[in-house]
């Protein structure tokens, strides 16, 4: 088990907003990053737009007013939003092919693929992790946004003591991708 901290949603977010700020740019021959509102409201959008592209192939941007009384209409395409956010799709397995090194485990070894965060709801993200394990299905019996939480109710079981079957049938590996501590007196990590 490993992540990216450094890789999440804003990310393929921020290659949207882009993209749709260059359009705007082309069409209007007005640039819009100088206004904070309209980036806002554009990004809004973009985050819409993605999630809409999980399930469908093509989504609609539509922000009366955007920047200077123009309103702004547009479509993107899944296959453009992939073509967008390639790189960030091919870095998706580092963390997966490290995990395995790590545990020096073979891909035809693993039993459950889980998913984890709200943006392995993408399905380019949900197809690379499939034929990375040549095809194996992946669990999506777990709402990815909350299968840290789960985690977390299973370590506070174990912590607290939960002799049941349940928890005693599970193996749960620490996996914080960052150090966790509490500041005290005179600014020292502990």
């Amino acid at each position: 088990m490993s992540g990216d901290t450094h890789l999440g949603g804003e990310d393929f977010d921020n290659r949207m907003v882009n993209h749709f700020v260059q359009e705007f740019k082309r069409k209007h021959k007005k640039d819009l990053t100088s206004n904070k509102r309209a980036l806002r409201r554009l990004r809004t959008a973009c985050e819409r737009a993605k999630r809409t592209l999980s399930s469908s192939t093509q989504a609609s941007i539509e922000i009366d007013s955007l920047f200077e009384g123009v309103d702004f209409y547009s479509t993107i395409t899944r296959a453009r939003f992939e073509e967008l956010c390639a790189d960030l799709f091919r870095s998706t397995l580092d963390p997966v092919e490290k995990s395995l090194r790590d545990a020096k485990l073979d891909k035809s070894q693993i039993n459950e693929i889980v998913l984890v965060g709200g943006s392995t709801r993408i399905p380019k993200i949900q197809k690379l992790l499939q034929d990375f394990f040549n095809g194996k299905e992946l669990n999506k019996s777990i709402n990815p946004d909350e299968a840290v939480a789960y985690g977390a109710a299973v370590q506070a079981a174990i912590l607290n003591g939960d002799q049941s079957e349940n928890v005693q049938d599970l193996l749960l590996l620490d996996v914080a991708p960052l150090s966790l501590g509490i500041e005290t007196a005179g600014g020292v990590m502990t």
